[in-house]
């Protein structure tokens, strides 16, 4: 379903040029007012659809209220959630990035609305720490200020990654798209329309069902049309009313080559799933030294990380050794830190750091996060048994001059000090006092054996 006419009127009654000494804050409190959540996604589709078009938004106290108000519609949620994030995104791009190496906008189809200076100042300024601040202007303050000054930088590298992340789990065919309206991109023509011309542009364009500005080309999948007629030999076609009812009855052997990829393959598949034998683990790692390259080809991917490392931690340590020239080595290590916290994920990244360089903010983000979990569990037996294990393990890492103690002095001393009843916490802030007094000869000694938990 689209929004009515009625709506419509409404939504650009609070685009109206006379609204530009009317605070921004206020113009998206009257939006939040008149549109209820189910019509949120509507009315953005209707925003971003007038951003796209110049034409039918030309003036720049127009464009200014209609960028905070897309941005403003799903207040309170966080933005890379929001179904719009990737177009702010993709808005703030520098423009040499978007037409490979030329300033000149000339490629630019329109599906990206083209900001002008004005617009991504405000636009950095919403999505940074001055929100508060520049939502209390008016439109016309807004373009008075924003308009010659220099756009701030900032990054997106965060907001880039959860959109990844979250775009990964839609069909491919979902990003093949392209909007079937397209702007007319010569503004030499200088052509504007009034008011009432705008209003049934935007109707004709925004409602119907599914309206036109959310329709797109894209890949189609042909299906075959089932025989009109019996015929002796013919397909026997499902109708399918219930798909649990029926299973496909297909041997996953077949076709399959019974070579030591596939023996390697089905060896990881188990280890998903379950502990492998000393000799099933030999096999396995065996066949990884002879090939390298064969870790890219047994099923291993950034979800599956955390099943290998409770189960089989050898076989991950070994895997993610062979992987640290992968592009996707980023993603591993992004998923073993976020982990649950257990003895084998301890032990997975304490061998890591002893055989690579791993990056500094991993490891700092990795201990950071096992603190968190010791200080928020409720079980006190559970909490002394993790705590007995992230110390050894913080000695093992400060012994073997892994990480730079004094980057997380506080974090550490703190956490030692909240769990001094334990005796390796304690011995772990024994060590913290030696090395902040000079004293190195501590990093000699063994670290303190905690029996019942390390076995």
């Amino acid at each position: 379903m689209a929004l009515s006419s009625k709506d419509i009127v409404k939504l650009l009654d609070l685009l109206n040029e006379e609204n530009l000494d009317t605070t921004l804050e206020n113009l998206c409190n009257q939006l939040h007012q008149s549109f209820p959540k189910e019509e949120r996604f509507k009315v953005g589709t209707v925003l971003l659809l007038q951003l796209q078009q110049v034409d039918l938004l030309p003036k720049h106290t127009q464009r200014v209220v209609a960028l905070t108000l897309l941005f403003d519609l799903y207040r309170g949620e966080p933005l890379a959630s929001t179904p719009f994030a990737s177009v702010f995104v993709q808005m703030l791009k520098s423009q040499e990035d978007v037409n490979n190496g030329s300033s000149k906008p000339s490629s630019h189809t329109g599906h990206i609305p083209f900001l002008s200076n004005c617009e991504k100042n405000l636009l950095v300024n919403l999505m940074g720490y001055n929100q508060k601040d520049v939502i209390k202007k008016t439109p016309r303050q807004i373009v008075d200020e924003f308009s010659f000054s220099t756009v701030p930088s900032i990054d997106l590298t965060n907001l880039q990654l959860q959109l990844a992340e979250h775009q990964s789990e839609l069909p491919a065919v979902s990003k093949c798209g392209n909007p079937i309206i397209l702007p007319d991109m010569d503004h030499s023509k200088g052509t504007e329309y009034d008011a009432a011309t705008v209003r049934n542009i935007i109707e004709n364009l925004a409602t119907g069902d599914p309206p036109l500005c959310r329709q797109s080309y894209r890949p189609e999948f042909l299906r075959l049309v089932p025989p009109i007629y019996h015929s002796i030999n013919e397909i026997a076609w499902f109708h399918i009313t219930e798909p649990t009812q029926f299973t496909v009855e297909y041997d996953p052997s077949m076709c399959v080559s019974n070579c030591v990829s596939f023996e390697a393959r089905k060896l990881m598949g188990k280890a998903f799933k379950n502990v492998l034998t000393l000799m099933q683990q030999q096999n396995l790692i065996g066949e990884l030294e002879k090939d390298p390259k064969l870790v890219y080809h047994i099923g291993l991917t950034p979800p599956k990380l955390p099943d290998l490392v409770e189960n089989n931690p050898l076989i991950a340590i070994e895997v993610l050794l062979k992987l640290m020239q992968s592009s996707q080595i980023t993603e591993y290590f992004s998923v073993l830190v976020n982990m649950e916290m257990s003895l084998h994920s301890m032990e997975v990244v304490n061998r890591l750091t002893t055989t690579v360089d791993l990056p500094t903010e991993f490891v700092h983000l990795y201990i950071s996060n096992c603190i968190s979990t010791c200080e928020t569990i409720k079980d006190r037996y559970m909490q002394n048994r993790l705590v007995r294990l992230v110390c050894v393990f913080l000695q093992s890492l400060i012994r073997n001059k892994i990480i730079n103690v004094q980057e997380l002095f506080i974090e550490i001393q703190a956490f030692c000090v909240e769990f001094s009843r334990i005796r390796e916490a304690a011995a772990l802030f024994r060590l913290l006092k030696q090395l902040e007094s000079g004293d190195t000869g501590g990093l000699n000694a063994p670290p303190a054996r905690c029996r019942t938990d390390m076995c």
